[in-house]
């Protein structure tokens, strides 16, 4: 059986419960999936960590699981062996066979630290052989330091354990040849440096003695050395994540933490190698946030998506629900305004049963008409043919579903009540589709429909001026120029003599750019 969540965190260390707490708090349905190898567990305390300081790790990932399962948070031990892309989610696939769907996954997988082929390293790893400066120096600080390098960029963990102590000893033999100002800058802060290759670390009663290949010993404190960064994401190879050009090639990410996949995050060591338990903990935080918003967008937009298709499908019921819906007359504002111009390409937007566009077509333009219903844009269809207008007629939802530029541009359906009617969308589209120097034509069926000012008799409340609309739209007055904005009621006739069918407003706007 296939469980299906919101989110999957592959690893639960300090990364992955802190994105496990975002997503929690946030209601999601989220399962960590946790393999129980933490980098750090093999310190017996961690410092740096505000509020921590001195916690064993193994305590402070305890207390981040009450937490996170406070929250609903489910965890389950094991590892995952593949991430497989579904288009709307991802499959999980964990080692023992079980599966698991998720809309987002946040990898928290941490690294592994490659250590230098040096005997005794690996045993003492997390004691007295330690990474990190910060997380350790203080405890060693004032004792016989030594540091084993393991490239040219280990001379500055070299200078950085200088600050903790006037003994320290430099073994280079992996950074050699040092560069004649590496040996100034380390000789000047009395740093010893032991070219020769180290044979082996061993504990003792007095220290760690550290043998080197020409038998001299060598007795520290402590040893700092750096591993290599390992990441391991062959689980998720079938999803090309972008890697850095950095050591260990860890996962590019934003700030949010967002990968090259859409649906999949990442933080922690996995995407910064070298980072401490506070920088995983905020990284983590961010990304469980980042899984998050992603998921709310994608659930907003689905709702737009299918509000839209119900406004749509209302729209095709209206339609379907009588036999003749248009009053078949042409709009007397249409034509009165239209009949003035030098006939070009013309769209209709929400064309309806198409009296307006046959009527367009008949006085000399080429005319394409749009509409969201199905059964408007068959009776259109049959009309033309009746009328033997050369016409096009298109299904879909607004201008946008129409290619090409017009030299005008007729919407007469934008004054739809409806709080969430997308007239702003639908003004915007239909502007796009306007030739330069072609003219938007919006006729409202009503005296003052909500969203103008009606200019003789002021400004109304719910009403915008026409600045307002300006702004809101986005178009610049430079380049938009109404030449018609008074809204007001019409008695006319058209041209011909034909009556008017409803009373009417109208804006007409001119597009001035040429170009």
């Amino acid at each position: 059986m296939t469980n299906e969540w919101d989110a999957v965190i592959i690893g639960g260390s300090i990364a992955g419960l802190s994105a496990a707490q975002m997503l929690g708090r946030s209601r999601r349905r989220t399962l960590v999936i946790d393999g129980g190898q933490p980098r750090n567990r093999f310190a017996a305390h961690m410092h740096g960590v505000l509020g921590h300081d001195g916690l064993d790790p193994a305590a402070l990932l305890e207390k981040g699981r009450a937490e996170a399962r406070a929250y609903g948070v489910e965890i389950a031990e094991g590892t995952v062996t593949a991430l497989t892309d579904e288009d709307d989610a991802l499959r999980v696939t964990r080692a023992d066979g079980s599966e698991d769907t998720a809309r987002a996954v946040v990898i928290a997988t941490g690294i592994r630290d490659a250590l230098p082929d040096v005997p005794g390293l690996g045993e003492e790893w997390g004691r007295t052989v330690l990474h990190c400066p910060y997380c350790h120096g203080w405890e060693v600080a004032g004792g016989r330091l030594g540091v084993l390098a393991t490239s040219p960029a280990s001379l500055h963990q070299v200078e950085l354990v200088r600050q903790l102590s006037d003994d320290v000893v430099a073994f280079t033999a992996e950074a050699e040849p040092l560069r004649e100002e590496a040996v100034a800058r380390l000789t000047a802060r009395g740093i010893r440096i032991v070219p020769t290759p180290v044979r082996e670390v061993a504990p003792g009663t007095h220290g760690l003695t550290v043998e080197t290949q020409d038998g001299d010993a060598h007795v520290v404190d402590a040893v700092f050395t750096g591993g290599d960064p390992v990441i391991d994401l062959a689980f998720a190879d079938s999803l090309d994540l972008a890697r850095v050009d950095q050591p260990g090639a860890p996962l590019a990410v934003d700030l949010r933490g967002a990968t090259s996949h859409p649906r999949v995050f990442a933080a922690g060591n996995v995407t910064a190698p070298y980072a401490n338990v506070p920088v995983s903990m905020g990284a983590g935080s961010m990304a469980g946030a980042g899984a998050n918003a992603m998921l709310v967008t994608e659930e907003v937009d689905r709702a737009v998506a299918e509000r839209t298709a119900q406004r749509n499908a209302e729209w095709e019921e209206r339609y379907a629900a009588q036999d003749r819906f248009w009053s078949g007359r042409v709009n007397a504002t249409v034509a009165e305004i239209v009949g003035s111009l030098e006939p070009g390409a013309a769209l209709d937007v929400g064309s309806g049963e198409g009296g307006d566009v046959v009527w367009l077509a008949e006085h000399g333009w080429r005319a394409t008409g749009v509409d969201v219903s199905a059964t408007a844009v068959r009776r259109a269809a049959e009309f033309a043919a009746e009328r033997g207008a050369d016409v096009r007629f298109v299904h879909g939802d607004g201008a946008a579903a129409v290619e090409g530029r017009f030299d005008l541009v007729l919407a007469s359906f934008l004054h739809s009540r409806e709080a969430d009617f997308p007239r702003i969308r639908m003004l915007r589209d239909a502007a796009e589709r306007v030739a330069p120097g072609g003219r938007l034509l919006v006729v409202s069926h009503a005296a003052a429909p909500p969203w103008a000012a009606h200019e003789s008799s002021g400004h109304h409340p719910g009403m915008r001026t026409p600045e307002e609309e300006w702004d809101l739209l986005g178009l610049d007055p430079a380049v938009w120029h109404p030449e018609i904005t008074e809204i007001r009621p019409r008695e006319a006739t058209a041209p011909d003599g034909t009556p008017a069918h409803l009373d009417d407003g109208v804006l007409l706007v001119r597009r001035a750019v040429t170009g």
